[in-house]
């Protein structure tokens, strides 16, 4: 138990580097977020233009 706790403790360091991995798993999961966001409104756009065309072509 007490080799769990001094692992977690990290020789005094335990704020810095547990922050550090906090601030890197938001970044990561704000990116995936980002990410997925920027990938709906793409689709979104292409599938709208793409009936767009469509609709333009049958009025010709």
């Amino acid at each position: 138990m007490d080799s769990v706790l001094s692992f977690f403790h990290m020789g005094g360091y335990a704020f810095y580097v547990w922050s550090a991995y906090a601030l890197s798993a938001f970044c990561l999961v704000g990116i995936v977020l980002w990410s997925a966001r920027q990938y709906r409104k793409a689709h979104q756009q292409a599938v709208r233009r793409s009936r767009q065309a469509v609709a333009q072509r049958t009025r010709s």
